[in-house]
């Protein structure tokens, strides 16, 4: 693999973790709703899923992944559950001062991660993209292990840091915000958020 392929898969998974989609809506919202307490488990799931999926697409095992499609399915439905939970707590939520460290004690980095990495198992989305895009990096019948860890090791360095940049800009946004009407307001439109990703999810 060369240098070269290496910075092109680089750009090119950095824009697509950039898009908007349900990952970043999640992050975005839940970061408006609770600061940024939580958010390295919430970023850490969907980091697992995309080197799940870049795992099956890579070893060529697509074709397993089909086969239980069921599986993934109810996965699937798992995590848009859990997006519209999120979505219910950011609503019913009273407006508060802001905490930027604060987070409800509930929302435990295991649940967190499970949460995000349920999103990411339920959309196979992840894996078309590999399978369209490894072949312009490496040919996928030579891959070497030094090869697929140098992409793994791409993917863990540029998917925190772009989701990352979504959660500093939320909490920056939330910090501004000081009336409890105003947070009211935007815990509801976050929640909004929320579900409409789960809607997405789910519908996919």
């Amino acid at each position: 693999m060369s240098l070269n392929g290496l910075l092109v898969f680089c750009a090119v998974y950095a824009l697509s973790v950039a898009s908007p989609g349900p990952g970043v809506a999640a992050v975005v919202a839940r970061s408006l709703d609770r600061g940024s307490r939580g958010a390295p488990a919430f970023i850490a799931g969907f980091l697992v899923g995309d080197l799940v999926w870049f795992t099956l697409a890579a070893t060529g095992l697509a074709a397993i992944a089909q086969t239980a499609y069921a599986l993934f399915v109810a996965i699937k439905y798992a995590g848009a559950a859990y997006l519209l939970y999120l979505a219910y707590r950011m609503w019913t939520a009273p407006g508060q001062a802001v905490n930027v460290a604060g987070a409800e004690p509930s929302q435990s980095p295991a649940r967190l991660f499970l949460g995000s990495l349920a999103l990411t198992l339920g959309n196979p989305k992840p894996m078309v993209f590999f399978l369209a895009l490894l072949p312009t990096v490496v040919t996928l019948q030579t891959l070497t292990m030094a090869s697929f860890l140098a992409i793994a090791a791409v993917m863990a360095i540029v998917l925190p840091v772009v989701l990352g940049a979504y959660v500093l800009a939320a909490v920056r946004a939330r910090r501004l915000l000081r009336n409890p009407r105003a947070l009211r307001v935007m815990n509801r439109g976050s929640a909004t958020v929320m579900a409409g990703a789960a809607v997405a999810i789910a519908r996919s």
